[in-house]
């Protein structure tokens, strides 16, 4: 069975995929003109940074060092699900 990179590296060999969280992946995201980037779920991401911390450090800490953070054009996107 592949691990989550070898599967990223299918749609793009330089996809960036953010260590330890795999789980927040919810698939790859599309834009006319670039490769492919990995897509994550917001809301997973800063449930898995608050076992470590509180809510409010999580989305400081998602906001700053993972939204934040430039690293190419294999940057991940980051989708908020809408609620009805």
């Amino acid at each position: 069975m592949k691990n989550i990179k070898e599967a990223v590296a299918e749609y793009n060999d330089e996809a960036l995929v953010m260590e330890g969280f795999d789980d927040a992946i919810i698939g790859m995201c599309y834009q006319y003109g670039k490769h492919p980037v990995v897509a994550y779920d917001r809301e997973k991401i800063i449930e898995t940074l608050m076992k470590d911390m509180n809510r409010d450090e999580a989305e400081e800490f998602w906001d700053y060092n993972q939204m934040g953070a430039w690293m190419g054009e294999g940057n991940p996107v980051f989708i908020e699900k809408f609620t009805t």
